[in-house]
């Protein structure tokens, strides 16, 4: 993985996730240079630096996309907005839970990412899903003539719909014809931090509600609803196909098998987090009073007896170097699977890159893997039958 920071995984993390979803190297690091030595310091330390650093860029480019607007150059506005809107979020998702003026960044960050759609990416608009809060729908183009198949996008632990937006996963899907639903799901986004929704051990009533809402759209193929979550999704996504039937398919984006043991292991110190001001950050998403409380509920966070129920097609992307969650998980939902009739592992190694944390290390290789798969198997499916 590109390391600007040296030894500090967090903060690298968060520039390699910026540059692999648009981001620019000139600007990442024209952010990043005066905050080398705030590195230095350790992964909670400076996250205060890390935000005033990466919001002057935002400021930077926030008014130059203004600047462009007022001379009538929409293009260029939106390509301005949305490389602020992953800036600023990146940052926004390294600051602790109880930060004050967190939230503030956060509405900026949801501004920003509507300037954007809006003059960069038209056919992204803002949909609310009943329970789900809110969330964004992404049309793709050959739904314009028939009913579309979708997918279903799901974060983890500490990303937001507006880092799955930049990461254009969503792009990749409609330019294979397949829309997308970008959920902020409860314990994430703005989910989280605008409706006071904590995360939950049974997803499967969050996808309940995300395919209840797209049935009700007729731009939608009914046998063709597929879910893909990435990081704690790859909990989240699993969990939720083994019992919602009328998925058509499924894929973790880091298999994280037994998440539970994995918090168990950070309390030992062992591997590494995501974000700084770890403890706070999973207090705050689950809705937890305290460290012992959470732990015990943490336990129930597993896919043990749990994928067997799986019974349609499964992908599973593991990197080979994931320092957040072990290789061995990826395997052991494989091993488990056994009644779905197509499941697949696909490990990305160092020499090809992919090899970190969700493939954030070349996370639009990834990506494409995954539309290419998703967009075979909607193809193998029979048609959906009209009544």
């Amino acid at each position: 993985m590109f390391e600007y920071f040296p030894g500090n995984y967090v903060w690298n993390l968060a520039v390699v996730a910026a540059l692999n979803s648009g981001g620019l190297i000139d600007e990442v690091d024209r952010a990043c240079r005066p905050i080398r030595a705030a590195a230095a310091r350790g992964e909670d330390a400076g996250t205060g630096d890390f935000l005033a650093a990466w919001t002057d860029l935002t400021d930077q480019l926030d008014e130059l996309a203004g600047q462009a607007l007022r001379a009538g150059h929409g293009k260029t506005a939106g390509e301005l907005y949305f490389r602020a809107t992953n800036y600023l979020c990146q940052a926004e998702r390294m600051q602790s839970a109880s930060s004050s003026g967190r939230l503030q960044v956060y509405r900026r960050v949801l501004g920003l990412g509507q300037r954007a759609m809006e003059n960069r990416d038209p056919l992204v608009s803002r949909v609310e899903v009943p329970y789900e809060g809110t969330t964004y729908f992404s049309q793709a183009q050959a739904a314009a003539s028939a009913p579309a198949p979708v997918m279903i996008l799901w974060n983890g632990l500490d990303s937001t719909k507006e880092h799955m937006y930049t990461s254009s996963h969503w792009a990749e899907l409609a330019a294979r014809g397949i829309s997308c639903l970008m959920v902020d799901c409860p314990g994430s986004g703005e989910a989280l931090r605008l409706q006071g929704l904590t995360a939950r051990v049974d997803t499967e009533a969050w996808a309940a509600s995300c395919v209840d809402y797209l049935l009700t759209r007729s731009d939608v193929d009914p046998a063709r609803i597929g879910l893909a979550g990435w990081s704690l999704g790859g909990y989240y996504a699993p969990r939720a196909a083994a019992f919602e039937k009328r998925l058509a398919l499924v894929v973790a984006w880091g298999a994280n098998h037994n998440w539970g043991a994995v918090q168990r292991r950070r309390l030992e110190r062992e591997g590494e987090r995501p974000v700084p001001h770890y403890w706070e950050h999973v207090l705050w998403v689950w809705g937890q009073p305290d460290l012992d409380t959470f732990i015990k509920l943490a336990d129930q966070v597993h896919l043990d007896g749990v994928v067997s129920q799986i019974s349609v097609p499964f992908l599973i992307c593991h990197g080979a170097n994931d320092r957040q969650i072990p290789l061995e998980y990826a395997h052991r939902s494989y091993d488990q699977a056994v009644n779905s009739p197509r499941r697949e592992l696909r490990i990305f190694t160092p020499e090809e890159g992919g090899a970190e944390h969700i493939g954030l290390d070349h996370l639009p290789y990834v990506s494409t893997y995954i539309a290419d798969w998703v967009s075979g198997v909607f193809r193998s499916l029979p048609p959906a039958r009209h009544h």
